[in-house]
């Protein structure tokens, strides 16, 4: 089993809920925690440990995204005006790796990092390696036509199981454009995410 899937199956099971919303979902069998006492344990958990959960949770459906990366949207949404919460989902919906999975090019948030992280993606006719990038309203997101043959990019042209959200343009010539910020009701998460227990959880450092 590769890191990735480990990832992906690791973090499903601990929370009992299918992040993604894959068919091959682990918790659509099992939905208990890993381990011996998964099927019977059962923990009251404190405000901090609800809050670490929601942090927990979003922050690995965008790819597992490091601490440190995750810390910093915060930061910034505290920096703007408007609804800490709603920024930060701005933020993370404005990456880049998120905009070439929400235009389902490739199956996966992992599946988007990586093509982004090979060269495989174009911003504005540009070449942009870097996943977290910063997408603005407007720009045009490009799959390189040397990739369109790849695996995982014919795999999520064949799969119909995600619609494009309405906050991103796609054409049949693997071209997104980002038409807006999304409010956090837009985007489409397979299961509840709570940014304003991120807030929470962040406010008591």
């Amino acid at each position: 089993m590769s890191k990735r899937l480990e990832t992906k199956h690791k973090l499903d099971r601990r929370y009992g809920v299918n992040t993604w919303g894959r068919a091959k979902s682990p918790v659509n069998k099992r939905k208990y925690k890993p381990g011996q006492h998964g099927p019977v344990a059962h923990t009251k958990r404190t405000d901090y440990g609800t809050q670490l959960s929601a942090k927990q949770l979003l922050k690995g459906y965008y790819g597992n995204i490091s601490e440190k990366k995750f810390r910093s949207y915060y930061d910034e949404a505290m920096r703007r005006t408007g609804d800490t919460a709603s920024e930060i989902i701005a933020q993370l919906e404005s990456r880049l790796d998120a905009i070439v999975y929400r235009a389902n090019f490739v199956p996966t948030v992992f599946a988007a990092r990586q093509v982004v992280s090979h060269g495989h993606i174009l911003v504005n006719g540009k070449r942009v390696n870097i996943p977290s990038y910063q997408v603005k309203v407007g720009d045009v997101i490009t799959l390189k036509e040397s990739a369109r043959n790849i695996p995982m990019v014919v795999q999520a042209k064949n799969n119909k199981e995600r619609e494009v959200p309405d906050y991103v343009s796609v054409n049949d010539k693997y071209e997104a454009t980002f038409v807006r910020i999304p409010t956090l009701e837009e985007v489409p998460y397979p299961v509840k995410m709570e940014p304003n227990l991120v807030v929470e959880f962040y406010s008591r450092q």
